[in-house]
């Protein structure tokens, strides 16, 4: 995990780390280190606020600094977005084919009036210049977490029900994080009415995944081969090994930097590449 360069007010997000063999099981020695280590790393970084969950699903050992501590969701929000999205794919209420007409218009959750964003205010501004078409779900759901898309994931919100959503959240152990609205409604924004997650919420979502309680076997695959195709690496993947596999999502907002991962150290039982994403 990289501190040097962290703003004022800092999400850092959380390493997951999937199965290890029973003869490759660490004890809890090694995070108890490390926690030292980072309380000293970021008593270094003045102003700084940073909550931090890790979790070896191997050995089971943990180690969570400040992991309940509730903040701006920013766009790990999308996790629990292509959660549902699956989810509901899988229940039959829906295609990832469905095709959908792709609009710039969104209604507040305060009150119902319009407003558009800002291609120069998102990451992934290519996805514009399919508005007025129809576009697969599924296409939504990669641009949502690949390139953070946020005409991408206002348009699965919109299709979505963001109460079933944080409702889901819920059954799979995250017991603070909400997902109310789409990313730049104003008056919601104004009215305190946020999306917001902790690191220890991040690391159940995440854990869910990866132990196939999120989705079925396939929806977990899909799930997974999504957030390991992620086009924004400079965070928890570039702390680690070239070529370790990552699944995760960042998040930023003026002030604040998150990113929530799954991460496949070398030698352990899973370490799956980061083929195109499959259908569920």
């Amino acid at each position: 995990m990289r501190l040097a360069a962290l703003p004022s007010l800092v999400f850092a997000g959380l390493l997951l780390v999937p199965h290890l063999a029973p003869a490759q099981s660490p004890t809890s020695e090694p995070l108890a280190a490390l926690r030292v280590q980072l309380e000293r790393r970021i008593a270094r970084q003045p102003g700084a606020e940073v909550a931090i969950a890790i979790r070896d699903l191997g050995s089971g050992a943990s180690l969570s600094l400040r992991g309940d501590v509730v903040m701006h969701a920013a766009s790990t929000m999308k996790v629990p977005v292509l959660i549902d999205l699956v989810r509901e794919a899988e229940a039959g209420r829906l295609s990832l084919d469905d095709p959908l007409l792709l609009v710039n218009r969104f209604a507040s959750i305060m009150d119902s009036s319009l407003y558009q964003l800002d291609p120069a205010d998102d990451s992934d501004s290519s996805v514009y210049a399919r508005v007025g078409e129809p576009v697969p779900l599924r296409w939504l759901g990669e641009r949502m977490i690949t390139h953070s898309s946020n005409l991408a994931t206002n348009a699965l919100i919109a299709r979505l029900d963001p109460a079933r959503i944080t409702a889901t959240m819920r059954s799979l152990g995250a017991t603070q994080t909400l997902v109310y609205r789409g990313v730049e409604d104003g008056p919601a924004y104004r009215a305190g009415r946020n999306n917001v997650t902790t690191a220890n919420d991040l690391a159940s979502i995440l854990e869910a995944i990866e132990r196939g309680r999120a989705a079925s076997p396939s929806g977990t695959a899909f799930l997974r081969q999504v957030l390991l195709a992620q086009h924004y690496n400079d965070e928890i993947p570039a702390g680690l090994p070239t070529g370790t596999p990552v699944a995760h999502k960042t998040g930023w907002i003026t002030g604040t930097l998150h990113d929530a991962a799954i991460v496949y150290p070398p030698g352990r039982v899973t370490s799956p590449a980061a083929p195109a994403p499959s259908p569920p």
